[in-house]
């Protein structure tokens, strides 16, 4: 980050007074008022939810020049559109509105959040008829279709499969705009994809879960595994 941005969002929260007013907890979730600077984003200060594996952060970024919340669902990471704003009063304007709604609907389950074309294609009634299993290679089902998590660009987070330990995980997509459902891994947290899993249909992702998610989710553990040897084998 440069030097001219650190000072620009300094003098902007030097009197925020916002923050002073910030509860030490809301809805589960932890304050954390520490700062960080990570690459492009200003770090403002997040809140967590441990046993949830969710944490939601207040940060300025200097690619867009504006002040953002970004979400973390177990290992997915992104922006909440809705926060998105250049200036800081602003800004409050919307934490102050939608902040606390926000956290209640990570704590809870919201169900009538689900977009309509969600709704539509079907992927709650067929998470609920697909025996997806609660474990498998290791990997505990995080995210199920019954509850689908929105996130950026019109995509749906369907299917959820996360090993924290390792920081890896297995996520099946599907995008509003596309009509199209994918497939992402993230091993150590670094994305990797392959097109195994690109459907437009239920039914071909059905059976296309049934041929290659056990290999694929025993692959990303075998890369993870090598990976956290490596890591081990360098500190020695």
């Amino acid at each position: 980050m440069q030097e001219e941005t650190k000072a620009k969002v300094e003098a902007d929260i030097k009197d925020w007074h916002y923050l002073e007013e910030l509860p030490d907890s809301c809805h589960g979730f932890n304050l954390n008022r520490d700062q960080h600077i990570i690459e492009n984003m200003y770090d403002l200060y997040s809140y967590t939810n441990p046993q949830l594996h969710k944490k939601v952060i207040i940060y300025y970024h200097e690619e867009t020049h504006e002040y953002k919340v970004r979400v973390k669902i177990g290992l997915i990471e992104f922006c909440r559109i809705e926060f998105i704003t250049a200036k800081l009063e602003s800004f409050e304007q919307l934490l102050r509105a939608q902040f606390e709604g926000l956290l209640s609907d990570m704590e809870n389950y919201n169900r009538e959040a689900i977009g309509s074309i969600i709704l539509k294609k079907g992927i709650v009634e067929w998470g609920g008829e697909t025996e997806l299993p609660a474990s498998c290679e290791g990997f505990t089902l995080f995210i199920k279709p019954q509850n689908p998590e929105k996130i950026n660009n019109g995509s749906y987070v369907i299917i959820n499969y996360v090993d924290f330990s390792i920081e890896s995980d297995f996520t099946i997509y599907y995008n509003i705009y596309r009509d199209e459902f994918f497939g992402e891994a993230r091993i150590w947290d670094i994305p990797d994809v392959n097109y195994d899993f690109d459907s437009n249909s239920l039914a071909e992702l059905s059976a296309k879960l049934q041929t290659y998610m056990v290999p694929r989710l025993q692959e990303i553990r075998q890369r993870a595994e090598k990976e956290a040897a490596m890591r081990e084998k360098d500190k020695t």
